[in-house]
């Protein structure tokens, strides 16, 4: 009896164990640092992440530009190299020093006047470069965003309501960015879109989609 009692004893503490070390593998996990979506900085400066070719490449097939062409976010010119295929005098700037273009320029702030602006803008400044390219851009501009930077009742009130874009083009492949020298591998979760203010245009906004292929052609 007293064999079957010390059996059931250890039994039951088994049993225990297993519930509390399930228990603890469950808190490890919970309380572990969890991956991150975000994007950061780099040591070059804020958010800056070089946008990859084949995006810039499908923005000039299917807008025209006439006249200079201001990249006021040039960071090391992965754009501006593009858009020089429009046959069209590109002007590189950037606030950071990255090795390409005019540096300490801060377009927030500039009182530069040109035809056209295209740039990819630092995330947490891309509301200010939106005023910024209304005041600045002759004809048209164009901005690289997330396409729920169409979200926001802030955005509605300080811009969509009296300025909005006159075309949207949606990719249909996604995006993905590195920061420069990063292994590139998998693909990105986030919906981008060129947003295109066109001092000519009347009337809605249009809303386009990129056909897919220009990944894999540039």
């Amino acid at each position: 009896m007293k064999r079957f009692t010390r059996l059931l004893q250890l039994f039951c503490a088994s049993g225990l164990n297993k519930e509390k070390q399930r228990a603890d593998m469950t808190q490890h996990f919970v309380t572990a640092p969890q991956p991150t979506m975000k994007r950061v900085a780099d040591l070059d400066g804020a958010d800056f992440y070089p946008t990859p070719p084949w995006a810039t490449h499908a923005l000039i097939e299917n807008e025209k530009f006439a006249g200079d062409i201001w990249e006021c976010a040039c960071g090391d010119g992965a754009m501006s190299d593009v858009l020089q295929r429009t046959g069209n005098q590109v002007i590189s700037s950037d606030l950071y020093d990255r090795g390409y273009g005019e540096s300490g320029i801060d377009f927030i702030s500039a009182s530069r006047s040109v035809p056209n602006i295209v740039t990819n803008p630092p995330f947490h400044s891309a509301e200010d470069f939106v005023h910024s390219g209304l005041r600045s851009a002759g004809s048209k501009f164009a901005l690289l965003l997330r396409l729920a930077f169409l979200e926001g009742g802030g955005r509605q009130e300080r811009i969509f309501r009296e300025t909005p874009p006159a075309r949207l083009w949606v990719f249909s492949e996604r995006i993905t960015f590195y920061p420069k020298g990063a292994v590139k591998k998998g693909s990105g979760t986030t919906a981008y879109a060129w947003f295109v203010w066109d001092k000519d245009h009347l009337g809605p906004t249009e809303l386009k989609w990129l056909p897919v292929g220009y990944k894999k052609r540039f």
